[in-house]
């Protein structure tokens, strides 16, 4: 702990002294330095913004003020981020699914995406391997991104709840609660532009409605000011095969929003 919070006392003292150059200069606000894939700067539990707006870097004294609360500070953005991230989750025992799991699965693909797809809970191939999607549901979302000309390379994938409900039953209040914190984490790090919400516990938690997923799906939500698009879940789309073509048109809507931000 003593060192992750040198490493973001370091990244505070950073910032400050650029906004002090920059005043001296007699620029307002904060520069961002250009990205190959035209990522914004990072965004820390800010109020809701219209989707299109860049995510704004929170100012030195915010962060100071944060230490002083004893609050948590942001983390930083993409890869890094994602590192400090996962070992603070650590060897997780804040919920009774620790007692049968046997990998946390965290998450996985690109820590600078445009597109973040978050489930509910890992099933036993997740369990077996650590990493999220790669079971028979896993298999079908790697053919749906693929039908958005994308790969699982290109988009970063995780569940809402990191280990394993025994018997593959629906995650229960307390173990969304003990993992929610990190989920937010991971958003925060990774800034997506847009999230797909698979099933009805990732749309319930990020939308903050609990309307059923046949009715929310294909609506458009926001989450901190990133547009959510709730479809089915790639598990209920192998039981019932004839909900593909809605799911298909909830992606087809996602594919337009990229493009509609100049993310092709």
């Amino acid at each position: 702990m003593d060192d992750l919070q040198g490493e973001l006392r370091a990244l505070v003292a950073g910032v400050r002294t650029h906004l002090e150059a920059r005043a001296r200069a007699g620029l307002v606000g904060v520069s961002k330095a250009p990205c190959p894939r035209g990522k914004g700067t990072v965004q820390v539990d800010a109020p809701a913004a219209p989707a299109a707006a860049a995510h704004p870097l929170t100012e030195p004294a915010d962060l100071e003020t944060a230490f002083a609360a004893d609050s948590e500070p942001p983390f930083p953005h993409a890869g890094h981020g994602l590192t400090l991230v996962r070992a603070e989750l650590g060897d997780c025992q804040r919920c009774k699914l620790a007692q049968g799991r046997r990998h946390i699965v965290f998450g996985t693909g690109n820590p600078e995406a445009h597109l973040m797809f978050v489930g509910e809970a890992p099933g036993a191939d997740e369990d077996e391997q650590g990493e999220p999607f790669v079971g028979a549901a896993g298999q079908l979302l790697t053919k749906m991104i693929q039908a958005m000309q994308r790969t699982r390379d290109d988009v970063y994938i995780c569940n809402v709840i990191k280990c394993r409900p025994p018997g593959n039953r629906d995650p229960e209040p307390d173990e969304v609660a003990a993992c929610e914190p990190f989920l937010k984490k991971q958003i925060a790090v990774v800034q997506p532009r847009v999230i797909v919400a698979l099933g009805k516990f990732a749309a319930h938690l990020l939308t903050g409605e609990h309307t059923p997923i046949t009715r929310l799906r294909g609506n458009l939500k926001h989450y901190q000011g990133i547009p959510v698009m709730p479809t089915y879940h790639p598990a209920y789309l192998l039981r019932d095969e004839s909900r593909k073509r809605e799911a298909w048109h909830d992606l087809k809507e996602v594919m337009a929003l990229l493009r509609h931000m100049g993310l092709t």
